[in-house]
C-alpha cells in the first residue's frame, strides 16, 4: 500500500482532512469517505499508536457511568455495544461478566438496581441478560476469597481494539479515502475559504487544500487548534488529559469470563482473560500534565491493581509477576470534576469557523464504543457546509472481514479449518480473529516462515501490503499482540526480517 505525502495529487481540493489515526479519527474518514466526501487523514504516527490501542479492549455500556448519571451516554454505548458485534464479530464478541457482591460496599440492591437499567435501557437483542450465581457452590469460582458468596453475571462484549482503528482505515480508503501515517500536520492556515494545511512525513513537506477539518488528535486536540495561523480561536469546551495503565500477568483463573470488582476507593478494576495464556487487569485514572510526556505505568500504579486483585483472589499477585504493561493518556472533556475516575467519558463537539464557510470541528473525549455514533454526529453538524452529502449508511454496514453470515464466528472457523485441514487449528483461528472473511487474501500463497508466537510471514506481507504496517512493532504490538508470546531473540529476528520487506 502506497503511503506519504508523495501520493497526494497536486492542486486537488479535499472535503475534508482528518487529523488524527485514532478510533475517532478514522470512523470519522470511514463515514465520510461512504457519504462521497472526498477524504484526507493524517496521522503523525502509527494508526492506533496512541489512546487507542491503551484501552480496556470492551465494547461496553460502562455500568459504573449509572452512578454519575451519564444516562444518556450509557443508553447510547448499550445501543452500540450490538451494532459494532454485528459489525466485525471477528474482532469483537460477547463476554460475561462477574460482579462480586463485597459486604460494606455498594449494597445489594444498588447491584441489582443498575443491572437491571443496564439489561433494559439500550434495546438489548443479541446478549443474553444478568444472571444471580452461586459463588460459593460453583467450582467455577474457586479462586475467589471464602467471604464472596453472591455475584451477578452480565454481558458486554471485547474488541481488539486497534485491530478496529485500522478496519475503519481500511473501510475509508476502499470507498476513496485517503489514509496517511507517519505524516504531521505542522501548521493551518485560512485563505480564501479554504484552509492550507502544511505536511511533513519522512523529511518531506506539502502544503494541501481542504474545504473543511476535523481535529480528532486526541490528546493533541488543543495544540491543533493553537497550530491554526491567524485565527483568535477560543475553546469552549476544554481538555483533561487522564493516564489509564493495564498490567498483564500469567494466567489467574480458567474460564472465559471476566471480573468487575469494587474497590474502597469507589473505583473499579476488571481482571479480563487475555491472549489464551495470560489475564488483564486495569485499570488506573490518574492526572498527566504533559502531552508530550510517554504514558507508562509507574511502580505506584501496578502495585495499585496487584492490591486492587488481592483484595478479591486467594493467590495474591505481585508486581514481580506483570510481563506486560501499557498506558494511554485518554483526552477527557473537562466537566471539572474533582475525581479523575469520575470525569465524563461522554464526547463533545466544537466547530469553529476561522474561514467564513469552512468548518474546523473539533472532537473531545469520547469512547472506543460510542466511536461509530460519534462519527455519525460529526457528519450531522458537518451537514449544513456539505449538503451533497450522503445520508447515514454505517448502522447497518460491515467493517472489512465482518461480513460472516448471521455474525456466527464459530461456524465460519469451522469452515476455515475444514477448507485448510494442513493448517494447525490453533493457527486458523488465530487468523480468522484477524482478518475474518479476508483470510483467503492473507493465506494466498500459503503461511510462509513462522516467527513465533503465532505471527507468519502471511501475516506480515498482508499488513504491509493492506493495513499500513510500516515497522515491526506496528505488527508486533497493534495490527497483533503476537510480541506478548514471542521470545526476545523471536522478537529481533522478526525485526531483522521486517526490515527487508
Amino acid at each position: 500500500m502506497a503511503i506519504g505525502i508523495d501520493t497526494l495529487e497536486d492542486n486537488h481540493i479535499y472535503d475534508l482532512l482528518i487529523v488524527g489515526g485514532g478510533i475517532n479519527g478514522t470512523a470519522v474518514a470511514r463515514d465520510a469517505a461512504g457519504r462521497g466526501l472526498s477524504v484526507l487523514l493524517c496521522e503523525k504516527d502509527d494508526l492506533a499508536s496512541h489512546t487507542s490501542s491503551a484501552s480496556t479492549k470492551l465494547i461496553h455500556g460502562g455500568l459504573r457511568y449509572l452512578e454519575h448519571f451519564d444516562f444518556r451516554l450509557v443508553r447510547e454505548s448499550l445501543k452500540e455495544r450490538e451494532v459494532l458485534l454485528r459489525s466485525a464479530p471477528h474482532i469483537i464478541w460477547p463476554m460475561r461478566f462477574v460482579l462480586p457482591y463485597d459486604e460494606g460496599l455498594r449494597p445489594k440492591w444498588m447491584l441489582r438496581a443498575g443491572l437491571f437499567m443496564y439489561d433494559n435501557m439500550g434495546g438489548r437483542k443479541l446478549l443474553p441478560a444478568t444472571r444471580t450465581r452461586n459463588l460459593a457452590k460453583n467450582s467455577l469460582y474457586d479462586h475467589l476469597q471464602d467471604r464472596l458468596k453472591t455475584g451477578y453475571e452480565y454481558s458486554d462484549c471485547w474488541v481488539e481494539d486497534a485491530r478496529l482503528v485500522v478496519l475503519n482505515a481500511l473501510d475509508s480508503h476502499e470507498r476513496g479515502g485517503k489514509i496517511l501515517t507517519e505524516t504531521q500536520v505542522m501548521s493551518i492556515s485560512g485563505q480564501e475559504g479554504l484552509y492550507h494545511a502544511s505536511l511533513k512525513s519522512a523529511g518531506k513537506t506539502k502544503t494541501i487544500k481542504a474545504r473543511g477539518i476535523v481535529n480528532a488528535a486526541g490528546p493533541w486536540v488543543e495544540a491543533l487548534l493553537n497550530s491554526v495561523q491567524g485565527s483568535t480561536l477560543k475553546n469552549e469546551s476544554s481538555l483533561r488529559l487522564v493516564k489509564g495503565s493495564h498490567i498483564v500477568v500469567p494466567k489467574l483463573y480458567e474460564g472465559d469470563h471476566s471480573y468487575i470488582f469494587q474497590n474502597a476507593d469507589d473505583r473499579i478494576v476488571f481482571a479480563i482473560p487475555y491472549e489464551g495464556d495470560y489475564t488483564l487487569i486495569g485499570t488506573t485514572d490518574v492526572p498527566h500534565d504533559n502531552v508530550e510526556d510517554k504514558p507508562e505505568a509507574s511502580d505506584d500504579e501496578i502495585r495499585y491493581l496487584c492490591y486492587a486483585i488481592n483484595e478479591y483472589f486467594k493467590v495474591p499477585t505481585k508486581p514481580s509477576d506483570v510481563v506486560w504493561t501499557y498506558s494511554g493518556v485518554r483526552p477527557l472533556y473537562d466537566d471539572q470534576a474533582e475525581d479523575a475516575s469520575e470525569v465524563t467519558r461522554d464526547y463533545v463537539l466544537n466547530i469553529n469557523e476561522v474561514e467564513k464557510g469552512a468548518p474546523i470541528l473539533s472532537v473531545y473525549g469520547g469512547k472506543i464504543t460510542t466511536s461509530r455514533k460519534l462519527a455519525d454526529h460529526v457528519m450531522d453538524k458537518l451537514e449544513e457546509f456539505f449538503p451533497d452529502m450522503g445520508k447515514a449508511w454505517t448502522r447497518n454496514a460491515s467493517l472489512p472481514g465482518g461480513d460472516i453470515a448471521k455474525a456466527n464466528f464459530q461456524k465460519f472457523f469451522a469452515a476455515q479449518t475444514k477448507k485448510h485441514p494442513s493448517i494447525d487449528p490453533d493457527q486458523i483461528y488465530l487468523m480468522a480473529r484477524r482478518y475474518g472473511t479476508r483470510l483467503e487474501e492473507v493465506l494466498a500463497k500459503g503461511l510462509g516462515q513462522e516467527f513465533g508466537g503465532g505471527l507468519t510471514e502471511a501475516d506480515a506481507h498482508y499488513l504491509k501490503k493492506c493495513e499500513w504496517a510500516t515497522a515491526a512493532d506496528d505488527v508486533l504490538w497493534r495490527r497483533t499482540k503476537c510480541g506478548l508470546k514471542m521470545s526476545d531473540v523471536e522478537i529481533s529476528d522478526f525485526r531483522k526480517w521486517f526490515e527487508t520487506l
